[in-house]
């Protein structure tokens, strides 16, 4: 069935967001660095928020504020995943729900192995619970990146005692397949230890692509495994703070169901509101919508490089609205978006911070409108000449 792609907000519009995307660089640069979107939000966000602000509804959000559910029915349809209400509690964001989780089954020093390049913030919530982080980085195929479960296994073998999984991986896009899936959970379960999936990007997995969540893979990963969702990265809601800790056993439910209350309480009323309509049928269509424009700018953004910078190596992504684009070729240094911020006036994120596998490379959002990024990669190549 044909969807009609999402459209872009104008640029005039986008630049009187208070956001981080919006405030950090002056107008003369095209920001295409952190992870928020440029579309409007979906209209049944926009009415529940819209409607809590009239009725001056901003006190603290409820035990129950009908988040569980929602995402139960979500899952149910977009991923045929079948969760049980009752094995869900929310938090602020996807990250600390992950520290929070890392204190209750990890010891101070265990080792927590993330597999490299991968997301900036997992190299700074480990040892905020206390552990320590060891890399085990993806394997390149030379078509694609894949879970090094030889090295994965080398590093249980040698004790570490829990992984960070990234499923869709950030900054690649890789979506793990369910064999992959299931045989890192027969590891870790050989080792005695646990998998903490970060799946904030799974709704934005693309149509050619079945996105497995970790904890239906199979029934070894159900028992040892946690996961963490957001409504935040898909609908663009990361301000309003708002993630859940999903199980699946009895075993892992009770981790979860003894965090302290403040742990709950930290989640934001907006985000739980704006997070039951985002999941809702309701917003089906208009999610839909977006991944058909994030179609065709993953599309677009191969043929603007191979025809404007044909130096860069990019592979389309399975999921997001983020590329992992390697720029090497260009003698740019270890950290390329500098120079592309300092002479192009456009701000990718910087590949380093993503791992010693990130160094010659760029994050590139292209959560924007085919003009902004053609723009952008046009300004790009004129400094490559």
């Amino acid at each position: 069935m044909s969807v009609t792609p999402l459209q872009a907000l104008p640029l005039d519009q986008l630049r009187q967001r208070s956001s981080t995307k919006w405030r950090t660089y002056g107008d003369d640069v095209l920001p295409l660095f952190v992870a928020e979107t440029d579309f409007a939000p979906a209209p049944a966000i926009t009415a529940a928020l819209s409607r809590a602000v009239a009725l001056g509804d901003t006190g603290y959000t409820p035990p129950d504020p009908g988040i569980a559910a929602a995402y139960s029915g979500f899952a149910r349809r977009r991923f045929g995943w079948e969760i049980d209400p009752a094995r869900v509690r929310t938090t602020c964001d996807v990250m600390m729900g992950v520290v929070e989780i890392l204190r209750r089954v990890t010891e101070p020093g265990d080792r927590v192995i993330v597999t490299t390049p991968v997301y900036p913030p997992f190299f700074e919530c480990i040892p905020e619970a206390g552990a320590v982080v060891e890399r085990v980085p993806l394997r390149d195929t030379g078509t694609a990146w894949e879970l090094d479960l030889v090295g994965i296994e080398a590093a249980f073998a040698a004790g570490a005692r829990a992984i960070l999984l990234c499923n869709p991986h950030n900054p690649t896009g890789t979506v793990h397949s369910r064999e992959t899936l299931a045989a890192l959970a027969d590891l870790a379960a050989r080792f005695g230890a646990v998998v903490i999936s970060d799946e904030i990007h799974a709704p934005l997995t693309h149509r050619d692509v079945t996105f497995t969540p970790f904890l239906d893979a199979s029934p070894v990963a159900a028992r040892v495994g946690y996961a963490v969702v957001s409504a935040s990265k898909a609908f663009n809601l990361a301000g309003l703070k708002c993630a859940l800790m999903v199980t699946a056993v009895d075993e892992t439910s009770a981790v979860v169901r003894a965090l302290p209350a403040e742990v709950e309480w930290r989640t934001g009323l907006f985000g739980a509101i704006a997070a039951v309509a985002a999941f809702s049928p309701e917003s089906d269509e208009w999610l839909d919508a977006q991944l058909a424009a994030l179609d065709a700018n993953r599309a677009l953004l191969a043929e603007l490089l191979a025809a404007n910078l044909p130096a860069a190596r990019y592979r389309i992504p399975d999921a997001g609205f983020l590329a992992w684009v390697d720029l090497s070729e260009l003698g740019w240094g270890d950290n390329p978006a500098v120079k592309v911020l300092r002479d192009a006036r456009v701000a990718l994120h910087l590949g380093p911070l993503f791992g010693e596998e990130g160094r010659g490379h760029v994050r590139i959002n292209f959560g924007c409108s085919p003009e902004v990024l053609r723009e952008a990669v046009e300004r790009i190549a004129q400094i490559s000449r």
